[in-house]
């Protein structure tokens, strides 16, 4: 019996809005990382809509089989098995990727977990190498919506660690990791998707 695909509204939702601003910023030949793959429909369709990169899914163990399921019935060439990845983990895949992508990650690590994954960037993200994270994010210690006060409550009743980030402070985490911010787009329902570039070390 095959495995069953999980589906999320909010992918099919946002995904061609953050296709449109990935697409212009990689060039043919170009190794990326997902990092939180999730249920795999972003890789699906960015890898189908971008055949020219190579996309490399990871997250943990628990979610490899249904991210595995989308993959096995899209059938791309350039779309590779999920790793198993943990932010915690000693090491990541090597060699350096041309680009990471993570997308509503960083709100569900603790944020213990959120600086060990800027730290794993200084292998694992080569130079010149860019860095785009998706999600909420807060401004000066503000929500920018109603609607992300009320998820971040949500978020730290489920699990303390958690909850939406400052902007502030995770770009002071890339940046001592030598990532300079390159962009800061505005998304549809109230999300961010910001891009760091890593300079040379």
């Amino acid at each position: 019996m095959s495995q069953a695909k999980p589906f999320s509204q909010a992918c099919e939702n946002n995904q061609p809005f953050i296709l449109e601003v990935l697409a212009p910023l990689f060039t043919p030949g170009q190794r990326v990382l997902e990092v939180g793959s999730g249920t795999g429909q972003h890789a699906v369709h960015f890898a189908a809509n971008l055949p020219e990169l190579h996309w490399q899914c990871s997250d943990r163990q628990e979610n490899l089989a249904g991210i595995q399921a989308w993959i096995d019935d899209a059938k791309l060439d350039n779309l590779a098995p999920p790793l198993a990845l943990d932010a915690r983990d000693l090491e990541w895949p090597q060699p350096a990727f041309d680009g990471i992508y993570s997308a509503n990650t960083l709100h569900i690590m603790s944020w213990h977990e959120v600086e060990l994954f800027f730290r794993h960037l200084r292998t694992s993200l080569k130079d010149d190498g860019l860095l785009c994270i998706y999600g909420p994010f807060n401004y000066r210690g503000e929500y920018t919506s109603a609607s992300n006060a009320s998820f971040d409550q949500w978020l730290k009743q489920r699990n303390p660690q958690s909850g939406i980030r400052d902007f502030e402070a995770v770009n002071d985490l890339a940046e001592k990791q030598r990532l300079a911010l390159l962009a800061d787009h505005a998304m549809p329902a109230n999300n961010r998707l910001l891009v760091w570039q890593s300079q040379a070390r």
